[in-house]
């Protein structure tokens, strides 16, 4: 759409929260519409643009600070932006806030330790509760959940397409996309 609003839908929470099965829900739902959205996943933007990064805090700034340029240089030329990357604390993602403005939207994909790690299907926190894997989010190193986030998606006690048909809501709400029309 050539009068398409650009926005960033910051997605934050623990591994396993839902955070990427929300935005792909998303992210086709907006494509269906005619969004020309780009996705700037975690784990994507880790492998491509901060390759060679670890996950001591200070690498993880970087990673997020490079998220956030990306979606700023994109959202503000028009293009929906979806993030879904853990950035677990609090100051990086303020930070995001401040730089794109009202075009930043904090998704808190919200589910404990407990049912994140229920899901996993990586292992990831098995080895993480056996001190195997040091700085992981949640078990070893902290992840700060948002205080003010414009929309909570309690993946724990909602479905993953119940959690997405929140945010379409909120995004046509705000009319930065167009309401869906009836089947």
């Amino acid at each position: 759409m050539a009068d398409e609003k650009g926005f960033t839908l910051w997605f934050t929470g623990l591994s396993g929260a839902g955070k990427t099965t929300v935005s792909k829900i998303v992210e086709d739902e907006l494509r269906s519409r005619g969004s020309r959205v780009e996705i700037l996943d975690g784990d994507v933007v880790r492998e491509n643009l901060s390759k060679g990064l670890g996950f001591s805090k200070e690498d993880r700034d970087i990673n997020i600070r490079r998220i956030a340029f990306v979606a700023d240089l994109l959202s503000r030329n028009g293009v929906p932006v979806i993030t879904a990357a853990i950035s677990p604390y609090r100051e990086l993602r303020d930070e995001a806030r401040e730089t794109m403005g009202d075009r930043f939207i904090e998704v808190y994909v919200k589910a404990s330790v407990e049912a994140c790690a229920e899901r996993d299907v990586k292992g990831l926190y098995e080895k993480a509760f056996k001190g195997e894997i040091k700085e992981f989010t949640g078990v070893s190193d902290p992840y700060e959940p948002p205080l003010n986030a414009e929309i909570t998606l309690d993946t724990e006690h909602e479905t993953a397409e119940e959690s997405a048909h929140k945010l379409l809501t909120l995004l046509e709400e705000r009319q930065l996309i167009p309401a869906a029309q009836p089947a």
